[in-house]
């Protein structure tokens, strides 16, 4: 796996260089309106079946010959604003579409031929369908890999015809992604840039930052649910250095995944397809109050849970241990070697679950902050691999105490508490600091909330171990 990793590298690389030698400039002629309707001596068949086809087979890759099917669709990209290289994306239909398929050429510019909303039709005889970077494309096989369909041959193989549709994007949530949407142009509504990248004096832009090697990828989160996922922007993009809109809106896009087939991204034509014309944010509220430079001998709550019992969930001692999503809760675990626990210590995961999302919480008792000064928070996390899972801190003031009352109370984020990261050496185990909740008032309940995707691939596990809540 990590020799076909490094191998995409390079071949991502040197795509770049050859990429940016031919994109000089943005003085593209404009699109031929003197288009005559080919005619078409054979058959037509949608893009479904071509995906069927490959489907069927049962191999990675499949060459069309002797058929006289052609393939009709309707272009849904653009490589006008540098987003898109050297291929074509098209969907089975202008509104409403089922199914979506890239098509690879050796051209640049594209858009001057093939502009968005057109209809066309791709000649399929010649050319090889399979599934790469885990979306299905078309193109001319080599051995067992794709080429693009050459410049000579672009004319002759994807046809054009007079019709320049409205596409309609199909309106779906981040927690509806699935393969039957890759490829096809997307709405989602009501989302915003994560703060982090939007507030404050760290402002982010597309693509322009010093870690953004081949992409930026900047994190969406819907302001519906706790569900997020990743926009990718080329580097190459004429719009990479503006900055990130920090409002809230509707944002139109193509579904696709990410260069390692790894986790499903978003990636626009250009900034116009984003409309974030909301400015009252969704971000949860914040208790931050930095961190305590002593703690009290108070103990309000504390468990190492020592007295759990292992590979069973977490119970007792006031815990209240709830499976929003999907079939994983936190549970008593034990394991020595590298990634060592501390005894027994409390875990969670969606690695392998065969679960489309994870949502877990693990709550603590209500703690008192108006009859208790000083209160501190002290906690220690510990990862295996867990790349895009979260693990965040929250509290609430209103919840009533009941299962059925999570999801609808206020949950705030406690901003000072530190987390393990993806970067962190996963057989290590990382302190809270001593989190000071002493700025906060009334009853709270704190909570560790999981979130995983359910993509067997990419999420993994958190540890939790020694919480303790003190008071002077």
């Amino acid at each position: 796996m990590k020799t076909i990793k490094l191998n995409k590298i390079i071949l991502l690389a040197l795509s770049l260089v050859v990429f940016n030698a031919c994109v000089q400039d943005d003085d593209f002629d404009t699109p031929n309106t003197n288009v005559v309707d080919p005619t078409i001596d054979g058959n037509i068949i949608d893009i479904d079946a071509v995906i069927g086809n490959l489907v069927q087979s049962g191999e990675d890759i499949i060459t069309f010959e002797n058929t006289n099917n052609f393939m009709e669709g309707y272009v849904i990209s653009s490589d006008e604003g540098g987003n898109f290289f050297e291929e074509i994306v098209l969907q089975d239909k202008a509104e409403n579409p089922t199914a979506g398929i890239v098509v690879q050429i050796d051209v640049n510019p594209l858009f001057t031929v093939y502009d968005f909303g057109r209809k066309v039709y791709v000649k399929l005889d010649g050319l090889s369908v399979a599934v790469d970077n885990g979306v299905v494309q078309l193109g001319r096989r080599e051995g067992n890999e794709l080429a693009k369909i050459s410049a000579a041959d672009m004319s002759e193989t994807v046809l054009r015809t007079s019709e320049v549709a409205t596409i309609v994007p199909l309106e779906v949530s981040i927690s509806d992604f699935s393969n039957d949407l890759e490829n096809l142009f997307i709405r989602l509504n009501d989302v915003q840039f994560n703060r982090n990248d939007v507030l404050g004096d760290d402002l982010k832009t597309f693509a322009a930052e010093d870690d953004d090697q081949f992409d930026g990828e900047r994190l969406l989160e819907s302001c519906a649910s706790s569900s997020s996922v990743i926009l990718s922007t080329s580097t190459f993009s004429d719009f990479k250095s503006l900055l990130l809109p920090a409002n809230r809106g509707s944002i139109d896009g193509i579904l696709t995944r990410d260069f390692f087939d790894e986790f499903y991204t978003l990636v626009i034509n250009s900034p116009e397809d984003i409309n974030f014309t909301n400015d009252v944010r969704c971000d949860p509220i914040e208790l931050s109050c930095g961190l305590a430079s002593t703690t009290g001998m108070n103990n309000l709550f504390e468990d190492d849970f020592e007295g759990q019992t292992i590979n069973s969930l977490i119970s007792g001692n006031g815990w209240t241990n709830f499976i929003e999503a999907g079939s994983e809760g936190w549970e008593a675990y034990t394991q020595g070697g590298t990634n060592a626990s501390q005894g027994i210590s409390a875990r969670v995961g969606s690695f392998n679950s065969g679960d489309a999302s994870t949502v877990a919480w693990l709550i603590t008792p209500q703690i008192d902050l108006d009859a208790n000064s000083g209160v501190t928070l002290n906690f220690e996390t510990s990862n295996s691999f867990s790349d895009g899972s979260t693990l965040e801190i929250l509290f609430s003031n209103d919840w009533d105490g009941t299962e059925a009352g999570i999801g609808t109370a206020t949950w705030g984020i406690i901003t000072d508490a530190y987390v393990t990261q993806d970067s962190d050496f996963f057989g290590d185990w990382f302190d809270s600091g001593n989190v000071d909740l002493s700025c906060g008032s009334g009853q709270i309940y704190i909570a560790f909330k999981y979130v995983g995707s359910g993509q067997s691939d990419f999420d993994g596990t958190y540890e939790l171990d020694f919480v303790s809540i003190d008071a002077q």
